[in-house]
């Protein structure tokens, strides 16, 4: 008996699975009543199974005791992939992590679909590392053998803006020349395809590490974390003078995957010499809370809900730091968010230009833009799209589902093209 090939686009931020049957793309049920699962973990500090999906995150905003990790995918082709740490009570790797996350899916699925898979086309980004061969490459060795010991016994790859232009081939005209945009939680990917009544053909692609983890990082670090004493002073321990207060742990803090390696003795004892040289000894306060109860993903994602209010310019958008102090808050306002992103839109519209010199093909000649992604509904990047192709159309995909769409199209007789 042949198996079918199991479609899965393992996402930064979600994750979602597909199998071709009869021609026709059945997204599975990886998460109940849902088409994508939340690509996070949770590992109970007393043992247990490992949670997934929005289980993990129901455990985490029930303050149960344990580790929850997310955006794990950012970390491939990284050392710290391999390293050994303390991991809610035991000594583990994120690479043992992200397999048994991806062994969980392959057993959902499975029980979806009713039938076993052997083998599976995954997704991925045109550069996992951007500028980085050698890493973008341990990148890929690294999915790869995590899904051969998740229990698959083959493993192929598609570029992930290739496979939304396979799922959004009936978007535009019938035959143009169209450019994917595919904006993720950890990426983007562009691809210049050429479509006809039969298929299409791929020009080019191309991608940086850029994604929607880096525009929650832009908006913490501009707006959340002075709030905890980013961009303060601290006094000399010998001599006179002040000292501006490192960001090193800020950038941690406003990075998803370096979150939980922030709960350390070590991090204690550093945020407590802050505390103690501080001009402002407040705001430090609010950074060792932070610290103490584990609070760096309740910030995160009040961050991320801040963001995604300013972006559809909801009346008093701003960031709900109850968590850490009653009353905190900060606004985000339209102004604050351009300021903050300003580096993310001038690369991404390098990208995007790019992209076409890659392709040989000039602006005008770019008939529809297509956008896919769950990042590509912040405004931003609609703006750049627009910009670069002005006289394009502008098609707006299925944000969440489109690759693992086309994922599962291009696993047909003729790879859906």
């Amino acid at each position: 008996m042949t198996h079918p090939t199991l479609a899965l686009d393992f996402g930064t931020s979600n994750s979602a699975a597909a199998v071709l049957r009869d021609g026709v793309v059945r997204r599975l049920g990886i998460e109940a009543g849902a088409d994508t699962l939340p690509t996070a973990v949770f590992l109970p500090a007393r043992g247990g199974s490992m949670r997934i999906g929005r289980a993990a995150e129901a455990a985490l905003v029930e303050g149960e005791e344990g580790r929850y990790m997310r955006a794990l995918k950012s970390i491939l082709g990284t050392p710290l992939f391999h390293e050994e740490r303390l991991i809610a009570g035991r000594r583990r790797t994120l690479c043992s992590i992200v397999t048994a996350l991806l062994a969980e899916v392959k057993t959902r699925a499975e029980a979806a679909a009713g039938t076993r898979f052997t083998r599976v086309l995954s997704g991925r980004p045109v550069h996992f590392h951007s500028g980085d061969a050698d890493r973008d490459a341990r990148a890929e060795a690294d999915l790869r053998a995590c899904y051969l010991a998740a229990g698959f016994d083959a493993v192929d790859f598609l570029f992930e803006p290739e496979a939304a232009a396979l799922a959004t081939r009936q978007a535009g005209g019938p035959e143009e020349t169209r450019l994917i945009v595919d904006i993720g939680g950890g990426t983007s990917d562009f691809s210049v395809v050429h479509t006809r009544t039969d298929g299409i053909g791929i020009v080019a692609s191309h991608g940086i590490r850029l994604g929607g983890t880096d525009f929650d990082h832009a908006v913490s670090m501009a707006q959340a974390m002075p709030m905890l004493g980013l961009g303060g002073d601290l006094r000399r321990t010998l001599g006179e003078g002040l000292l501006p207060v490192p960001r090193a742990i800020y950038a941690d803090l406003s990075t998803w995957a370096m979150i939980p390696f922030l709960y350390s003795r070590d991090t204690e004892r550093a945020v407590a010499d802050l505390v103690r040289h501080a001009v402002d000894p407040a705001p430090m306060r609010r950074l060792a809370a932070v610290i103490e109860h584990r609070l760096g993903h309740d910030l995160a994602f009040a961050v991320e809900r801040g963001k995604i209010a300013a972006n559809a310019a909801a009346p008093g958008a701003r960031i709900d730091m109850g968590c850490i102090e009653p009353g905190l808050a900060v606004p985000v306002t339209a102004g604050m968010m351009n300021a903050a992103l300003s580096d993310c839109r001038d690369r991404l519209r390098t990208a995007l230009y790019e992209t076409l010199v890659l392709a040989r093909v000039p602006p005008a000649e770019i008939g529809s833009v297509v956008l896919v992604g769950g990042s590509s509904l912040m405004s931003l990047v609609e703006a750049e799209a627009r910009a670069v192709c002005p006289a394009a159309r502008l098609v707006r995909a299925d944000a969440f589902t489109a690759v693992v769409d086309g994922l599962a199209l291009a696993t047909g007789p003729a790879g859906g093209r």
